[in-house]
């Protein structure tokens, strides 16, 4: 069996379309906790955009000789709206060639794709945190501020949590559903195979 059964490309079909959605809600979020800031400090990163509390977040980060965060220093802003859409053309391709051997390499681009915006997120994260101003108020000697990729960190006196947003649960359901309908038919095929040979 190499066919995506009827419904089943339907399905995959509309699943594709929600990944739009990601061009209008946030992807990822860092939210920041420390004793003189109780209720939290925010930043959302959109496809093209930065939000929430970024000015406090830059004067605190002046003090420990860290760059002032700005879109300016995220080229990949630049493609991130072309990525979703292309993504969302290929999910249709899917859907319309029928062909699971399609759908198989779609997941495979989506899980490499995903690879590799947590690496470049990483790389963000050790240079920011790393390349720190010499001249700086407060220097804690081997100390970086690095801050985590996904999950929890501890800064100084900040507890630091950088968790997926809307936009990144969408495309991890979206996913995560296609995964299950490859295995599906997978063991569809399994199964018409051990029947064909009884």
């Amino acid at each position: 069996m190499n066919k995506i059964l009827p419904k089943f490309r339907w399905l995959i079909g509309i699943l594709s379309l929600p990944l739009l959605i990601v061009l209008f809600v946030p992807i990822w979020r860092i939210d920041l906790f420390a004793p003189q800031y109780p209720e939290g400090l925010t930043m959302k990163i959109w496809h093209n955009d930065l939000k929430g509390d970024i000015d406090i977040i830059n004067g605190l980060n002046h003090y420990i000789g860290m760059r002032h965060i700005s879109v300016e220093m995220f080229p990949e802003f630049e493609i991130i709206k072309y990525v979703i859409i292309i993504f969302v053309i290929l999910g249709l391709i899917v859907a319309i060639s029928g062909r699971l051997i399609v759908l198989f390499w779609y997941i495979v681009l989506t899980f490499f794709g995903g690879l590799f915006t947590l690496y470049d997120f990483y790389r963000w994260g050790y240079e920011y945190g790393h390349n720190l101003d010499p001249t700086a108020a407060i220097k804690v000697p081997g100390l970086s501020y690095q801050p985590p990729v996904i999950g929890h960190k501890r800064l100084l006196n900040f507890d630091a949590y950088s968790l997926p947003d809307i936009g990144a649960w969408i495309v991890i359901i979206v996913a995560s559903l296609f995964i299950l309908i490859y295995i599906y038919h997978l063991w569809l095929h399994h199964k018409s195979s051990k029947f064909s040979a009884s």
